[in-house]
Formats: C-alpha cells, sequence, structure tokens
C-alpha cells in the first residue's frame, strides 16, 4: 500500500499502531490505538538477541513473541470486530510488526491495510505538510494582553462551528512562565507537530482559522516555521478587557498556584535576571501571604503587559483588516455573544 493511504485517514475503521509504548508515547498518527505486537522491554529483548547473537534467533524469539501477543488482541480488543472491520495498521517502518498483524487479520477476513513505510512514512508527510499547508488558510490572530480570555474565546469560538487551532491546549500550556499545567506534561516536539498537522489538514481553506497571538514558542515547544510565519502576516482581532477583570479571570485560571505558594515562588525565581531581585522578591512576598489579586496585578503592570506589548508591536504589527473587539465581560454569556459577533463578522458561508 502506497503512503497515499495517509491522505485517506477517516477511509480506514480504526488506525492500529503496533509498535511499543514507549514509541506510541512520544508519536503517533492522531487518533491512533496503541495495540504492540512487542511491549519495551520484549522489543530490548528481541534487539539485543539481533545484535548480539544472530538475525535468526532474533526473528524466530520475535516470532513466538508477536504470536502471543496478536493471539490475545484476537480473544480480547479484536474479539468482536465485524468482518467488514477495515483498519490501517503501521508500524516503524512498516515491517515485520505491522506485517505479521495485517496478515492475521487480512487471513482472517478483515480487510486489514498495512501503511507503507510505517511511521517514518508519516512523519515525513507530516513534515512536508507543515511546509506547505499553513500557507493554504487565511487566520485571524486573536490578541490582547495577558488575561484577556483567548483560550477562552478559542473554545467557544470552536463551541460555535468556527475552525479554531488551539495550539496552546496542543502544547499542554499556557504560554508563560507560568503556563505548565498541573495535570498534563507537554507532549513531544513531534507529537505536537503530528496534532498541528492533523488538525489543518482538515480544515476548509475557504475558511478563516481563528488562532491566538503566540510566540515562537510555548513552553519547551516550538511552533512551525511556516505556520508562525502565516499568523503573523495575518489581521489580529483585538480584545480590550478592562484590568479587573483581567486580574479575576487569571485568579481563576491559575487556581491550582493558590494552594502551592512555594511552586510559584520557585518559578518566580527565574525572572530576577529579567526584572530584578528586588521586584522578584516582593512579588514572592504576596504569593507567600497568598495574596493572589495583589500578586496578578503587580505581575500584570511589572512583567506581563510590558512583555506582551513589546512582543505583539514586534510580531503581530498592524495589518489591513484588523478589528477591535470591546470584551469587557468575560462570562460564559459574554463570550458567546463576541464569539458570535467575530463569527458574523469574519465568516461568510
Amino acid at each position: 500500500m502506497r503512503t497515499s493511504a495517509l491522505e485517506e485517514l477517516d477511509t480506514f475503521d480504526e488506525v492500529i499502531d503496533t509498535r511499543s509504548p514507549g514509541e506510541f508515547a512520544e508519536d503517533h498518527i492522531p487518533g491512533a490505538i496503541n495495540l504492540p505486537v512487542l511491549d519495551d522491554a520484549e522489543r530490548a529483548r528481541v534487539g539485543t538477541l539481533y545484535k548480539q547473537v544472530s538475525s535468526f534467533e532474533a526473528k524466530k524469539v520475535g516470532a513466538a513473541l508477536v504470536s502471543r501477543n496478536v493471539a490475545l488482541y484476537l480473544e480480547g480488543y479484536l474479539a468482536d470486530k465485524p468482518k467488514s472491520y477495515r483498519p490501517l495498521v503501521y508500524c516503524w517502518r512498516g515491517g515485520s510488526r505491522s506485517g505479521a498483524m495485517t496478515h492475521i487479520l487480512q487471513k482472517i477476513g478483515f480487510g486489514a491495510v498495512q501503511l507503507d513505510g510505517g511511521y517514518k512514512a508519516f512523519r515525513r508527510h507530516v513534515v512536508a505538510g507543515l511546509a506547505s499547508l499553513p500557507a493554504r488558510f487565511s487566520y485571524r490572530v486573536v490578541c490582547g494582553p495577558t488575561g484577556s480570555g483567548k483560550s477562552r474565546l478559542l473554545q467557544t469560538l470552536a463551541s460555535e462551528g468556527a475552525q479554531v487551532l488551539d495550539l496552546e491546549a496542543l502544547a499542554a500550556h499556557r504560554g508563560s512562565l507560568l503556563g505548565a499545567l498541573p495535570d498534563r506534561p507537554q507532549p513531544s516536539q513531534k507529537s505536537f507537530e503530528s496534532t498541528i498537522w492533523y488538525a489543518l489538514d482538515r480544515f476548509e481553506p475557504a475558511r478563516p482559522v481563528f488562532v491566538e497571538s503566540e510566540s515562537k514558542k510555548i513552553g519547551a515547544l516550538r511552533v512551525p516555521d511556516a505556520l508562525i510565519d502565516a499568523m503573523r502576516s495575518s489581521p489580529c482581532l483585538r480584545l480590550e478587557v478592562p484590568f479587573a477583570a483581567r486580574v479575576q479571570l487569571l485568579t481563576e485560571d491559575y487556581v491550582h498556584f493558590l494552594h502551592d505558594p512555594q511552586t510559584i515562588n520557585r518559578q518566580l525565581g527565574y525572572l530576577a535576571p529579567l526584572r530584578g531581585n528586588d521586584t522578584v522578591a516582593a512579588w514572592q512576598a504576596l504569593a507567600s501571604e497568598r495574596s493572589w489579586d495583589q500578586l496578578v496585578a503587580a505581575l500584570l503592570e511589572q512583567h506581563y503587559d510590558p512583555a506582551y506589548l513589546k512582543s505583539l508591536s514586534k510580531n503581530y504589527a498592524a495589518v489591513a483588516g484588523e478589528q477591535t473587539y470591546d470584551a469587557a465581560d468575560l462570562s460564559a454569556a459574554g463570550l458567546l455573544r463576541l464569539a458570535q459577533d467575530i463569527i458574523a463578522a469574519n465568516v461568510r458561508c
């Protein structure tokens, strides 16, 4: 099967990744399920045999392990699949692991298809796609200082049917020093790129794509060059939000820090070379006192707002089509009205 299967992912009932859990965790085709024919330890064992003994011994042991594992899936996860079941199956290079699974499924009568080239072919497809896909779309960049509700607005726009590329959600990071999520680590760079490609590949070029005015990096992850270039040459939707409303929103969004002053103080310490020891010490004192509103206000005035305005003027200078919106009401109802106004002004069906 040629890698054209990657152009038709939605035609398959399922995508099965037969690689080990460790390989799958680093990156995989979005939406794929992991049915490893060798787990991480088994893969290491077979690899050691291949290097230290012989390919024959490695293949013999590997075949036994693969057969047992596939049998478990046939008795478990795959047991209730109908004869019409048609999965796309892949491994690292489209070789023995996915080949074994595909062969057995085909012999049973399932319409399984092996992805030629495996994950490596998928990765090349993603890299090529991210170099060309971003230029196919027109973007509307949601701009506004920290605490303006940009992420909440993107979520509301998506719920109203707009095309939204929420890079911070894909990166599992809010894009600032304090942006790490308490319950989710960031994905790998490869996984981040795969989810961006997957989203863009499903968008309609005739409709605008709404994004946030991101920096080149979101946490530890880099936004693809072609995408950031396209975003920075697109019109902005500027949100005007009262300062008090921004403080309230940030207090809500960063509530996990309210129970952990030590963590926020450790993070704030990294800003000392930029903002000075005395300023950072004052912020840390507010955190230790749990004076959250005062801390948020101080951080906005002394750090986030100056940094954001500098970045915005450099990376998102005004272009034709810029729009300004009064976003004083950041409640769910207020964001819904705002999203509907933005869609009406920007989406022509």
